[in-house]
């Protein structure tokens, strides 16, 4: 009888007030052909190939006052156990699990292991093109007094363990962030302005500490009619382990919408770097913390993605042609980068500035409303210089070619109305 009245019960408080519910699946198998990707081939290497997979199973709860997330994924390669394996390489992780209090109409609490994202992701984005993505386990609270406004304040605090004593942090990470993050809409214009406090463990004298750098930065986007732009200036100061930080990094892109199919677009992007044979104990390279690195200076990722970090910095020069007509979509982005500092080889001669060009193919099929289906094609056509930085040999050819499935079905849905 108990059980019965508990049952009617939870049966009242789930239709007095509006929920929704839905789990949601995504399988994203891609198939990649490397043959100088991210860095110059050498003579005595082949071209690697494989198939990588993310499986996902996500949880989504709304009601007026609540919303929470799960996101449980998989990531793996085909054939990197064997059919009769009892256990997983990488084993199965929760890539989400977040909860976000609505205190009311403008204040809100979301605290958990959850993506960051914001703006054109440079500083901090999900990494979607990584298999494995990328998540924060952060507490941050949002402000947006109404539609034109927000403010975020961000916090993460980071330890191995549950322990007695205080211990070392080991695991490759920051150790702590704060951040405030505050965007507002003026007509066809969008601005945001980003305050990053990071702080990284170093090793002093056998003790571990903390040091701290600062990101300052705006974000500018304009939308009318047929021209879209956007801009963004970031600094870095501050200190990582006892080297005091000196970067700055400036970007800019102009799209101009031809009809209803095509569109171009002409950016550049200037990421400050040290001279190669410099002795100044000061860090002149920008480094954009936790951005989606992989849509910025060409899709083979010799910059910034794992690599480039402590080093010449980047000038970036590119353009876009793309079409896109009903469930098909092209886009061609040609770059030619060159070092923002000098880079000398190793007798000591100054090299030409220029790295190289990129050609960048993006072809897109959207099959059904769940399943797409892309693949691309890149080549690198490199300088001296780019040898020096990355060795390799620039006179392979250097390219890579991928083909990928993307399948997000909603598994169930459902919604109980508010009476």
């Amino acid at each position: 009888m108990k059980s019965i009245l508990a049952i009617l019960c939870l049966g009242v408080v789930m239709t007095s007030y509006a929920q929704e519910f839905e789990i949601s699946t995504e399988l994203r198998p891609r198939f990649e052909y490397r043959n100088g990707y991210k860095t110059l081939i050498a003579d005595d290497a082949n071209a690697a190939t494989f198939i990588s997979q993310r499986t996902r199973l996500n949880f989504g709860y709304k009601s007026e006052k609540l919303q929470m997330f799960l996101a449980v994924q998989n990531v793996r390669v085909w054939g990197d156990v064997s059919t009769l394996s009892t256990s997983d390489t990488n084993g199965t992780t929760i890539h989400q699990a977040w909860a976000k209090l609505h205190l009311d109409a403008k204040l809100s609490l979301k605290f958990g292991r959850q993506e960051i994202v914001y703006d054109d992701q440079r500083i901090f984005g999900n990494v979607g093109w990584a298999q494995q993505a990328r998540s924060h386990d952060a507490f941050i609270a949002t402000y947006k007094p109404n539609k034109n406004n927000q403010l975020d304040i961000g916090l993460a605090f980071n330890e191995d363990a549950e322990t007695l004593f205080d211990t070392e942090y080991t695991v490759d990470n920051y150790k702590a962030f704060q951040y405030a993050w505050y965007h507002t809409n003026l007509d066809a214009v969008g601005l945001s302005f980003l305050i990053l406090n990071n702080g990284l463990t170093y090793d002093a004298d056998g003790e571990q500490k903390v040091a701290y750098n600062q990101t300052f930065g705006t974000h500018i986007n304009y939308k009318k009619n047929k021209l879209q732009a956007d801009a963004s200036m970031y600094y870095q100061t501050g200190k990582i382990a006892n080297t005091n930080l000196n970067a700055f990094n400036v970007a800019g892109n102009v799209f101009y919408t031809i009809n209803d199919a095509f569109k171009t677009g002409l950016g550049a992007e200037y990421l400050s770097g040290a001279d190669s044979n410099s002795t100044e104990n000061k860090i002149k390279s920008f480094n954009p913390w936790f951005g989606t690195n992989h849509k910025f200076n060409g899709l083979m990722d010799y910059f910034y993605v794992g690599n480039h970090l402590n080093s010449v910095g980047l000038l970036d020069v590119n353009a876009t042609i793309a079409y896109k007509k009903d469930t098909f979509s092209a886009k061609l982005i040609p770059h030619v980068f060159s070092a923002a500092a000098t880079v000398v080889d190793a007798s000591g001669k100054e090299m030409d500035a220029v790295l190289g060009t990129e050609i960048d193919l993006v072809l897109g099929y959207k099959w059904t409303k769940d399943v797409s289906f892309q693949a691309g094609y890149s080549q690198m056509f490199a300088t001296e210089t780019m040898e020096v930085l990355k060795s390799g040999n620039k006179d392979n050819t250097n390219n890579w070619a991928w083909l990928m499935i993307t399948v997000k079905p909603s598994l169930f849905k459902t919604k109980f109305q508010k009476e």
